[in-house]
């Protein structure tokens, strides 16, 4: 199924379109999307330029290949809802903020980017639990962030 925002455009005119999961050159960037376990198709997206690197892992449950998307990458944004429920599912779609510092510390991320938290949770509790295990920067997301890349 396509969607458009607006009705009477087809964004494929205006757009080139990309189908993930895959890998592509885009401009200055090789975008690379891989799927990760979630209830609805979720594709985590890579996209590195030179050396630079930046990763994101759209909502996902733990998967080996979340090692894969943020190898090295200067920025990695991870999914940390730390969701109680969520850990009783034999099939999990979240991950926690100790996991999330868990897949950085195994892809060598050098900052972790901490998003897509539950309503209600500790930020500052989960950007500890995530330093317990990832001893790169660990930063929470917000409004209105900015992080720079470095010029390798």
């Amino acid at each position: 199924m396509w969607c458009t925002l607006e009705p009477d455009t087809d964004l494929r005119t205006v757009f080139d379109v990309f189908e993930l999961p895959g890998a592509y050159r885009v401009g200055p960037f090789e975008l690379t999307g891989v799927l990760l376990p979630h209830y609805v198709p979720n594709v985590g997206v890579r996209l590195q330029a030179g050396e630079v690197a930046l990763a994101y892992t759209g909502d996902t449950g733990p998967d080996p290949l979340l090692a894969t998307l943020g190898r090295d990458a200067d920025v990695y944004i991870v999914d940390a809802t730390d969701r109680e429920a969520e850990l009783l599912q034999p099939d999990r779609n979240l991950l926690t903020a100790t996991e999330a510092g868990y897949w950085a510390t195994r892809a060598g991320a050098r900052r972790l980017l901490l998003t897509h938290f539950w309503p209600g949770n500790d930020r500052e509790k989960a950007a500890a639990e995530a330093r317990s295990v990832f001893d790169g920067e660990v930063i929470i997301a917000e409004e209105d962030l900015d992080i720079p890349l470095p010029a390798h």
